[in-house]
């Protein structure tokens, strides 16, 4: 059995979905008892609810399973102390494989969320464990929190100039990643970028979701202070908001990308572009 932390999220769920192909029994740790119906109908048939945060919860959680895909909530000033964790309650249970779920560039001090898991990759290198790193970059899902505005307005928003450049990464890849690094022998021990083949401008993904969509798209600059507005509104904390306006600010002087020759030599194939990800979600 295999355990998927922090298994709610949009990256849990992928996880899960690539992991329920290759008829792998999976755990989930959620949060809440409320998002156990999203998980079951993913196949999921064991759900352990709580706070990673609690020692004997993630314990319990541990028992019985062979592998662990560790994702920590997003933007936790405490994700050192929840790796560690996670890496004790694993080393207790004599989990054979631990799969941290890192970011692209982790040993970036300017992006706080960053750092931390810089910091928590450390912790896992002195643990003992057999482990494998994945260093995701950001996802091409993200353009979806704004799809409204895309589809009806023609708008593509985004707290940053047009021109900075990103390298998104398809989440379904990183997923298909996940679950082989998971399954599969001759990983331990790696740490593996996983970065998406195209480093493009704002203006030249707002060109690609125009020629997808069949209509004009222009990407726009959101000012900061109006996306912290906004951003408050929907629940977000000091914490969180302080830590992605860092990130912002790191993307408009130093743009976000990496080399996807890591995650084609994983894949065995040529990974998703940002145009394969637009043809399938528009549909």
């Amino acid at each position: 059995m295999i355990l998927v932390t922090g298994a709610a999220g949009k990256t849990g769920r992928a996880i899960i979905q690539a992991l329920a192909s290759k008829a792998v029994s999976v755990r989930a740790f959620v949060r809440r008892s409320e998002q156990i119906s999203a998980l079951t109908e993913l196949g999921v048939k064991d759900v352990i609810v709580g706070d990673m945060a609690e020692a004997a919860i993630y314990r319990t959680a541990t028992q019985g399973v062979t592998a662990l895909y560790h994702i920590c909530p997003n933007m936790r000033p405490d994700e050192v102390a929840l790796g560690q964790i996670a890496m004790m309650a694993a080393q207790e249970a004599g989990v054979e494989r631990f799969v941290y779920h890192s970011v692209l560039h982790p040993h970036t001090e300017k992006m706080p969320h960053h750092w931390h898991k810089f910091r928590t990759d450390e912790l896992l290198f002195e643990s003992g464990l057999n482990f494998t790193i994945l260093q995701p970059a950001a996802y091409m899902q993200n353009v979806l929190a704004g799809w409204s505005a895309l589809t009806e307005q023609g708008i593509y928003g985004v707290p940053y100039p047009v021109t900075t450049r990103l390298g998104l990464v398809d989440l379904a890849d990183v997923a298909e990643v996940a679950a082989k690094v998971l399954t599969e022998a001759g990983h331990t021990g790696a740490i593996y970028e996983l970065a998406g083949p195209d480093v493009l401008s704002q203006t030249e993904v707002a060109e690609i979701l125009a020629e997808q969509l069949g209509r004009p798209v222009e990407a726009q600059q959101i000012p900061l202070a109006e996306w912290e507005a906004k951003a408050k509104t929907t629940g977000l904390d000091g914490y969180q908001l302080e830590t992605l306006l860092k990130m912002f600010c790191y993307y408009e002087a130093y743009d976000f990308w990496g080399n996807a020759n890591v995650l084609g030599w994983l894949l065995g194939r040529p990974p998703n572009t940002f145009r394969d990800f637009v043809a399938r979600v528009k549909r």
